[in-house]
């Protein structure tokens, strides 16, 4: 059944569509972006280079959708104006992941955007929060093009590798998924205990 996925992927709009997929996905955090990019590269490990999808440019692909995403979210809350503050302002997590965003960036230490990255809506609170509290582009874009790297390639190599190692199989895709949510329950963990420890 995977071969005939592989086939379906297999098409060049499969670009267009993981782009899409994970672009939209900070605005909608329910978006499988990352199963697709996934399957994707799983579907890749399958076949020849001739009918599914290249891992540098599928890599490449979800990267710069990533990074894509995170400016326009982050231009949108900047401009986002008084309505935006009010609404952040109403919800505790939001203003929480806010100070403490804009402290790490303050810092320098921009490793909480690519931690969040990986957490569960993460990445929409921490382009939403920069932008709405006017954080330079030059703190925050490094650190965004930095995360969206890192999970693409760690995506991407979830899917291949995991193809190559368990077969191209259904397990294997449902292995790699699983360890996608794992880093993502372990970045959401991090950035519950981070302010205890500081």
């Amino acid at each position: 059944m995977l071969e005939q996925v592989g086939s379906l992927i297999g098409s060049p709009w499969i670009y267009a569509v993981v782009a899409l997929s994970v672009l939209l996905d900070v605005f909608l955090p329910v978006l499988p972006s990352g199963v697709l990019v996934i399957t994707a590269a799983t579907a890749a490990a399958a076949g020849s280079a001739t009918d599914v999808p290249d891992i540098l440019a599928l890599t490449l692909c979800a990267a710069t959708a990533s990074v894509l995403g995170d400016l326009v979210a982050y231009r949108l809350a900047w401009r986002g104006g008084d309505r935006l503050d009010r609404a952040i302002s109403r919800s505790r997590r939001l203003t929480t992941a806010q100070e403490r965003l804009g402290a790490a960036l303050a810092r320098g230490g921009g490793a909480l955007v690519v931690l969040a990255r990986f957490a569960p809506a993460g990445r929409s609170v921490v382009s939403l929060g920069a932008g709405a509290a006017h954080r330079r582009a030059r703190d925050f874009l490094p650190w965004s093009a930095l995360a969206g790297l890192t999970w693409a390639v760690y995506s991407v190599a979830l899917g291949y590798f995991g193809a190559h190692w368990l077969g191209t199989s259904w397990l294997a895709t449902a292995v790699s998924v699983g360890a996608l949510f794992a880093a993502g329950a372990g970045a959401a963990y991090l950035m519950r205990r981070e302010p205890r420890a500081s």
